[in-house]
């Protein structure tokens, strides 16, 4: 009689797929209409369906960002900066998950992948430290003639609609979202329709970063049919057109002007080098000037002061 193995039994088991969601509100819905779309890789190989969003998408999307904008504007800069410290740790904590994303997404190794998510985390960092200082650059005491001073302070914007860049699906992702947020303004995002699985993702990340529900909303699907609706709307302050084409820029610029919206173009594609040192040009272009006057010296007979 032969002896019975104790071992189990070798089973196979099936992956489970992600199933990829918006991220809006600080909640993962799926899209209204229910669509989706594939994504490949540069070869044409299915990577994932990921959400179509939809204009009533665009439209939630831009209620909650206006929600959380009180709360997130009116937040200390020091804890702002704290915030997107946090975004960084925990992107850290996923770097392995990143890498493997961005390396599908844009068909690159996985040493390159690496440098791209390495340099998208440093960004956070970067940005994190700018929040208690971009004001001592950009306001301050103002010379004037006459018996009064006056102070400038920067304010942010509103609500930002941002088109990621199409080429470069994490490391243009985070250069055109942190500068947005850490000045105090809220975002509505359109993730690179060809590569959205990483800025998805990403979503996830700031879920559990600390950054209140809100502040970033990111939609995927087809880009030129989600902005047309955000660049139009009423609600929305100002629009980054990063990851638009020349064409696509014209008519979303023509549309953002029905109510005034700071609109920031799009650099060339030749010249769009996500890589290179951020400036604080991306921080100031979605911050408003509010200047304060007030009388000084001597009033009246009494000689008193203001």
């Amino acid at each position: 009689m032969s002896e019975m193995s104790d071992k189990p039994e070798k089973t196979g088991r099936l992956s489970v797929f992600k199933t990829y969601k918006l991220y809006v509100g600080g909640k993962f819905p799926r899209s209204e209409s229910g669509r989706v779309y594939e994504v490949t890789d540069p070869k044409g190989d299915w990577l994932a369906n990921a959400p179509l969003s939809s204009r009533k998408d665009a439209r939630d999307a831009v209620v909650a960002a206006r929600k959380a904008f009180g709360a997130w504007s009116g937040a200390t800069a020091y804890n702002r900066g704290q915030i997107l410290y946090r975004v960084a740790e925990m992107l850290e904590g996923r770097r392995e998950q990143f890498v493997r994303e961005v390396a599908e997404a844009e068909g690159l190794s996985k040493s390159k992948a690496a440098a791209q998510v390495d340099a998208a985390i440093d960004r956070w960092v970067w940005y994190a430290g700018w929040t208690d200082k971009i004001a001592q650059v950009v306001g301050g005491g103002n010379p004037v003639a006459g018996p009064f001073f006056n102070l400038s302070s920067p304010e942010p914007t509103g609500v930002v609609a941002v088109l990621a860049p199409q080429e470069s699906s994490f490391l243009g992702l985070v250069s055109v979202i942190a500068p947005v947020i850490a000045t105090g303004n809220t975002a509505v995002v359109i993730a690179s329709e060809k590569s959205p699985l990483p800025a998805l993702s990403l979503g996830e990340v700031l879920a559990t970063s600390d950054l209140p529900g809100g502040v970033v909303n990111v939609l995927s699907g087809r880009t030129a049919e989600i902005a047309a609706p955000l660049a139009a709307h009423m609600d929305v302050n100002a629009i980054d057109l990063a990851g638009a084409d020349e064409t696509l820029a014209k008519e979303l610029e023509i549309a953002a002007a029905d109510n005034l919206k700071r609109v920031l173009r799009p650099q060339p594609v030749d010249d769009a080098d996500w890589s290179a040192a951020p400036g604080i040009d991306r921080m100031t272009a979605f911050l408003e000037t509010k200047t304060v006057w007030h009388p000084t010296g001597s009033l009246g007979a009494s000689g008193s002061s203001y």
